[in-house]
């Protein structure tokens, strides 16, 4: 049977990449494998298909050849033999990130793991920025062996069982995979004398004390990553990162939306009938605010940029003020006599447009329900 065109193997164009024909591969290699298709007698013979395919066209001289002589260019080798020194070779090369965490030779080193830790901060904090002191329970390299695992005076040996490599082949038939050593976990060295204070592990617990800065504009849910400030790897591997997220606590005054503040300010019935000037609270200090009069409760009157300048950049915020009538209470005789006189002047007159409309709205609906 005559060999199929290799590009039309992988299904890529003539002019394809190297990373087009890998990605390709790497997709039929998966659909095809053997152990994912064991009553399948044809996913053999595609995966084998794909492999010479792959061998091919991966090889820079090889594929100039199959270019321009075809299947006659590869010597009668349209297969293994020429380029690659075996399939294992190709397929833990194309897999290696998968099946074995890696490329071929010389062992892995685990880096350590990453921390998270919640830093409350206030209003003030969050929106001025600030320099915090926090305590990180975690994991350090120990200060015995300096994180080898091995007691003062040696040092870890290589792994027999992978010979320094990190990693061990598995053969099954014809395919041949590798994976992580399960004696040295892929690092290649095993310790043969522990450090006692650290059992071998490298790595010991203690509380540290960092210094996290806090840039102005922070909101909740936002986070500070401090590299290589989380658990020391094993082994001597590279530390972990840690992650700040940052929770901000509730004002008494303010609420935050975005780069903006709200803030409720109570005015009196008088003030906001008559008009009047108020002293309301920034982060920045006191400032003036004008209440106009007639000014119904619910109001918003904005001080633009008096709020937060967001911390990814941008125009600082307004602080929203929405003014609140108060009802007075524990009102005296002579009060409650001078408020019975003035709504005795409000009868029937244009003081309250809400209120007028409003009770016209409850008589249209009522007789909508009875007509």
């Amino acid at each position: 049977m005559a060999q199929r065109d290799f590009y039309e193997v992988l299904g890529v164009e003539r002019g394809a990449s190297e990373g087009e024909i890998k990605k390709a591969y790497r997709r039929l290699a998966m659909k095809y494998h053997p152990d994912r298709n064991p009553d399948d007698p044809d996913a053999a013979e595609h995966f084998k298909e794909a492999n010479e395919a792959y061998e091919v066209l991966a090889d820079e001289e090889r594929r100039a050849a199959y270019d321009r002589f075809g299947h006659a260019g590869l010597g009668g080798n349209g297969g293994f033999g020429q380029g690659a020194s075996s399939f294992s070779d190709i397929f833990s090369d194309v897999f290696g990130d998968i099946f074995s965490g890696g490329g071929r030779g010389g062992g892995r080193v685990h880096r350590g793991a990453d921390l998270q830790y919640t830093l409350e901060l206030d209003l003030e904090q969050a929106v001025r920025g600030d320099s915090v002191s926090i305590r990180i329970p975690s994991l350090v390299a120990c200060h015995h062996c300096g994180g080898d695992g091995s007691a003062p005076g040696s040092s870890p040996s290589t792994c027999p069982d992978c010979d320094g490599a990190g990693q061990i082949r598995m053969s099954q038939g014809f395919f041949t995979l590798q994976q992580t050593c399960p004696r040295c976990r892929g690092a290649g060295k095993v310790v043969t004398d522990p450090c006692r204070p650290c059992g071998g592990r490298g790595v010991q617990e203690e509380t540290r004390h960092l210094s996290v800065k806090v840039p102005p504009g922070v909101d909740t849910g936002d986070r500070i990553r401090l590299g290589g400030e989380g658990e020391a790897g094993p082994a001597g591997g590279p530390s972990g990162d840690l992650y700040v997220q940052i929770a901000v606590r509730e004002h008494p005054l303010f609420t935050r939306e975005g780069r903006h503040l709200f803030c409720e300010v109570p005015i009196s019935f008088p003030d906001a009938a008559l008009g009047g000037e108020l002293e309301v609270p920034t982060l920045d200090g006191r400032v003036k605010l004008k209440i106009p009069p007639e000014t119904q409760s619910g109001k918003l009157f904005r001080l633009r940029g008096k709020g937060v300048r967001p911390v990814r950049g941008g125009p600082q915020g307004d602080l929203m003020c929405r003014v609140v009538v108060e009802t007075p209470v524990k009102l005296s005789s002579e009060q409650k006599a001078l408020l019975e006189q003035f709504r005795a002047t409000l009868e029937g007159g244009e003081q309250s447009p809400k209120e007028q409309s409003w009770f016209e709205g409850v008589k249209k609906f009522f007789d909508d329900l009875t007509s």
